[in-house]
């Protein structure tokens, strides 16, 4: 019992430094040395829509008011009566000067909804600097001049932003959804930064069209569930990094009830599972107060356990205070960590239960493995959006609706 209670109190210890090492890391990213540019190129911005998401409008305006001197922006849905459109609309009345697309085409392609409204989109997308970006991100008026900067730097082939949360209500499932991103997700991206991995980001991520081309073009990564992890692994294989923007962006939290954030955060948990099953598991020492008072259960010395438990649950709340700093954030209440930490900890076990995750009304299967679309679906998209025999499939030749471990 006692190596048990030693053992759940040096998870709990990993679990601080970990945290403490995330707002380090933030402090110097946020004081980091912007790169200049020397020029600046056109850019295309593609967003996805789907529905009329709580703050759309908001996000979607964030981008129109870009202090770079060119860009166009390219929205689109697959269904002619997405109330999405209207929001498009109202955003070309506000601001006529810009270019703005709208495509509407309800070709569903198979796999990857989201990837398949990008290639419905990319016809109409005309510069050579793409940016993909999810509807619900709100971006800084200087994030179009750093991204387009952090491209430019020699070796890199896709950027890639950080982003924070922000609930859109102020219910409790708004708040625990915006706390996972800022003080669960966010720190372990920071800590796998300094640690080396170059871990893509889909909330915002920027690219040049031939790198897109070089990696088959987004038919590539139409298979996949989790495509930016994708995309990332295969602009690694170029021999190509990728950087991050010095530049946060926000992501909606948009979930107002506990059930829904827990489907939510779901089907975010068995994608990160099946892609990386080992960094998954390790994840359980994210969650430093769960294991203090865990470590209550294992031991004969209650009083010492629990003053351990306060001081763990002290520092912890402490952390969060300091990162929400340093995200410009509203800090999350210390009384609730505990209970955002058991939140989660239901998360990562029912995780374990099954591969099935519900995007936006689709059910897909979650796998490490995968069979990739067939030459009809490749005929059919290389047509489409101008790659020809540049798109490379696997033998089996069927389209899939899994996660793919590239």
């Amino acid at each position: 019992m006692t190596l048990i209670a030693d053992a759940t109190a040096l998870f709990a210890g990993a679990g601080l430094t970990q945290a403490g090492l995330a707002v380090h890391t933030l402090k110097r990213f946020n004081r980091q040395q912007r790169p200049q540019l020397e020029a600046r190129p056109p850019v295309s911005i593609l967003k996805p829509l789907k529905g009329d998401e709580p703050l759309l409008e908001a996000a979607l305006a964030s981008f129109c008011t870009q202090s770079y001197p060119e860009f166009q922006l390219v929205f689109g849905v697959q269904d002619r009566r997405d109330p999405a459109i209207a929001v498009v609309e109202r955003l070309r009345t506000l601001f006529p000067h810009l270019d703005i697309a709208m495509v509407i085409d309800e070709t569903p392609h198979g796999g990857n909804g989201k990837i398949a409204n990008l290639i419905n989109m990319w016809p109409a997308a005309k510069h050579d600097v793409i940016v993909l970006a999810d509807s619900d991100v709100h971006a800084t008026p200087h994030f179009l001049e750093r991204a387009v900067a952090a491209l430019h730097s020699p070796g890199v082939g896709a950027v890639t932003a950080l982003y924070a949360g922000f609930a859109s209500g102020s219910s409790l499932a708004g708040r625990f959804g915006a706390a996972q991103i800022n003080h669960i997700f966010l720190p372990g991206v920071l800590v796998g930064r300094m640690l080396g991995r170059q871990d893509c980001l889909g909330a915002a991520l920027a690219l040049q069209r031939s790198t897109l081309t070089r990696i088959g073009g987004l038919p590539a990564l139409l298979p996949h569930l989790a495509d930016d992890a994708a995309l990332g692994r295969l602009v690694r294989r170029l021999g190509l990094r990728v950087a991050l923007i010095p530049s946060l962006v926000v992501t909606t939290v948009s979930e107002e009830t506990l059930p829904a954030l827990f489907g939510h955060e779901l089907r975010w948990a068995r994608t990160i599972r099946a892609l990386e099953p080992l960094t998954y598991a390790t994840s359980l020492l994210q969650y430093p107060v769960f294991w203090a008072l865990v470590t209550i259960l294992f031991t004969h010395h209650y009083l010492w356990a629990a003053g351990f438990a306060v001081v763990v649950w002290a520092v912890r709340a402490m952390e969060a205070r300091a990162m929400a700093r340093q995200l410009e954030r509203g800090a999350f209440s210390g009384w609730l960590l505990p209970l955002r930490e058991l939140f989660s900890i239901a998360v990562l076990l029912a995780s374990y239960l099954g591969n099935r995750v519900v995007w936006r009304g689709s059910s897909m299967a979650a796998r490490t493995k995968e069979r990739g679309p067939g030459p009809w679906l490749q005929r059919r998209l290389g047509k489409k959006v101008g790659l020809g025999k540049k798109f490379s499939l696997d033998k089996t030749g069927e389209p899939s609706r899994s996660i793919n471990q590239l």
